[in-house]
């Protein structure tokens, strides 16, 4: 009989899978755990990995880790950017491409992207960056040079084409850090695929179970029939019940503390990684989380693991520096309101 979990822990161990508390990692090894985090923010992403690992490690030190080439970020699924590993985009890329291409093809058709243009922006784009890496706007800039019109969502889409064909992905910044660079990806498909997917689903459950087969459905958007397969290749994958919902673990659960509160940024996995986030929030918070269903996921405030509000960044004016603002949606004890406050004051990222 699987082992029933409460919602109060199962939430607790998922705070504690997702490294929330930090780790003693490093960034590019946090990454590597998870298979891939949340990436369509890059200010954020950087914040979420920074958070997952070893103490003092900052903004800086994550981006030292796509300099190094350790990290990389690219649409390795569900047309959606992430950060991860070299490794993992290619066997990301191997099993997601064709589909992510399919579903892109209406699209791709009405910006007008035949294969002669396609094919004429990946020569061009090719040439360019076999000199140096280049910026968007500089990659635009060749194509358009070279007769390829980038307008309309045009140059957007070519990006992400021929990222998701396997031949570019972002990866050093810029040298005032402002933005990521576009590289050449080193070629090459997975050695062996069953067990890159086994690994892709290893790290999927270990950094954020209790997890069901519908959340990893949902994140990587592959045929349920072909995630069994993968799921029966993992050691140590243990059954729960979270609920009478069956979810899985690595390893045996082990007792789980009060996570007390914590700070994620926009768009990060403890929201994003679940098709179903009821666990986590109430439908209130939930579309305060992404206001209108537009797609946009603020950073929330989270009590023992549960949603209450969410936080901004507010710029600095003549009259007062930067901070951190709460917008506060559920109710709370007054004791967590005064340790919201204090997590607000503290927070380092930026």
């Amino acid at each position: 009989m699987p082992i029933e979990l409460t919602a109060v822990e199962a939430r607790r161990l998922r705070w504690h899978t997702h490294l929330l508390g930090g780790s003693e990692l490093a960034p590019a090894a946090v990454v590597r755990r998870a298979v891939a985090l949340q990436g369509q923010d890059l200010p954020a992403v950087l914040r979420a990995i920074a958070i997952r690992s070893r103490p003092g490690t900052g903004v800086p030190e994550v981006r030292a880790a796509f300099d190094a080439g350790t990290l990389v970020r690219s649409w390795p699924m569900r047309g959606t950017l992430f950060a991860t590993t070299p490794d993992h985009l290619a066997a990301l890329l191997h099993f997601t491409a064709e589909r992510t291409h399919r579903a892109a093809a209406r699209r791709r058709a009405q910006l007008g992207l035949d294969d002669a243009v396609v094919g004429r922006a990946r020569d061009v784009l090719q040439e360019a960056l076999a000199e140096r890496p280049l910026s968007r706007a500089e990659a635009l800039g060749r194509w358009e040079e070279a007769g390829v019109a980038t307008g309309a969502g045009r140059g957007y889409h070519l990006l992400m084409h021929l990222a998701v064909d396997g031949l570019v992905h972002w990866g050093p910044f810029a040298d005032d850090g402002s933005q990521q660079l576009l590289v050449l990806s080193p070629s090459g498909a997975p050695g062996d695929p069953e067990v890159a997917l086994a690994e892709v689903v290893h790290g999927f459950v270990v950094a954020r179970g209790p997890v069901t087969e519908a959340d990893l459905a949902w994140w990587t958007k592959l045929p349920k029939a072909l995630l069994r397969r993968a799921m029966s290749a993992v050691d140590g994958l243990v059954e729960v019940s979270v609920g009478g919902t069956p979810a899985w673990l690595v390893g045996e659960p082990l007792a789980a503390g009060t996570s007390e509160v914590t700070l994620v940024p926009a768009f990060d996995e403890w929201v994003l990684g679940y098709a179903d986030r009821s666990l986590i929030a109430t439908p209130r918070m939930l579309d305060a989380l992404v206001p209108g269903g537009n797609g946009v996921f603020r950073a929330a405030v989270l009590v023992d693991g549960v949603a209450v509000g969410t936080w901004r960044r507010v710029r600095p004016t003549r009259a007062a520096p930067a901070r951190l603002a709460l917008d506060l949606v559920e109710p709370v004890p007054a004791a967590s309101r005064r340790a919201i406050e204090r997590a607000l004051e503290a927070w380092p990222h930026g």
